[in-house]
């Protein structure tokens, strides 16, 4: 897989879903380098996924930042809280035998599948009285390019451990974080979708600009056809990642969050098959 229409094509695909839920593209991507290259280990494979996430969560950052919909003043606070997990995750990966990767990752997708399957949260939209508030918690009021408001409250602490715990995972199987901040985002601190996925996004772009400084400190990047995958496949994404973000003004949050879990369970037993 080194033919640069392909790696573009990819990458564009990776960008342009990934920008669309909020996850980073890295749960489309790892399983694209599992099957097309096995012979990668763990950790060049997730240092190629955490340099494409970087490229497509910046670009999308810019994207979702004209829409208004990116929470800041959250986003800010718990994407400092990723950054020891993020470095901790990239050192770790060289640890983890290569069987033992795949299943992790595959079972981690089903599961989180089956959980926005069953979850139903609903978006918030401003209007309600605003209830009164105590620490842990913080009541944001966003409002987007288009007028619309979102009011939300959520326990500050508990997004601060889902953070840490985030940093960590995102690096150490590739994914970008993604996957697992917008569900949590949505279903346990209370964020509008759109709100979610946007403030994911902008997360993202901090926790893996972190990741790929420490995978370039560890010599993951030397290999001329690692570079090559990195380049070719992060145009691709740069440019999807504005379609991406500009899709999901024009689709329900309820069917992201759909179209989330499809992806997850479709790519998780594609995995796993692999391995049995």
């Amino acid at each position: 897989m080194d033919n640069l229409i392909v790696l573009l094509l990819i990458g564009f695909v990776v960008g342009t879903l990934g920008t669309l839920i909020g996850a980073g593209g890295g749960f489309i991507l790892v399983p694209i380098l599992i099957i097309t290259n096995p012979q990668l280990p763990p950790d060049i494979i997730t240092a190629i996924s955490m340099a494409i996430i970087a490229a497509n969560a910046i670009s999308g950052s810019f994207a979702y930042s004209r829409s208004g919909r990116i929470d800041y003043k959250a986003g800010i606070v718990f994407a400092l809280f990723t950054i020891p997990g993020s470095i901790l995750g990239v050192y770790t990966t060289a640890y983890i035998p290569k069987t033992a990767f795949h299943i992790i990752f595959g079972i981690l997708l089903i599961l989180l599948a089956v959980y926005l399957f069953i979850s139903k949260k609903q978006m918030m939209v401003s209007g309600s009285k605003v209830p009164e508030i105590k620490k842990p918690f913080k009541h944001h009021v966003i409002t987007d390019r288009e007028g619309i408001s979102y009011a939300y409250t959520f326990n500050q602490y508990r997004g601060i451990i889902i953070s840490v715990l985030v940093g960590y995972l995102s690096p150490l199987l590739g994914i970008g974080g993604g996957i697992i901040h917008v569900p949590a985002l949505v279903n346990w601190l209370n964020f509008p979708v759109f709100v979610a996925t946007a403030t994911s996004h902008f997360i993202l772009a901090v926790m893996s600009t972190v990741s790929v400084v420490t995978h370039i400190v560890q010599g993951h990047y030397k290999d001329p056809f690692v570079l090559r995958m990195v380049f070719g496949i992060g145009a691709g994404a740069i440019a999807g990642a504005q379609l991406g973000a500009f899709i999901s003004h024009k689709i329900r949050g309820k069917m992201i969050i759909r179209a989330l879990a499809i992806c997850l369970a479709v790519v998780g037993v594609r995995i796993l098959l692999g391995n049995f």
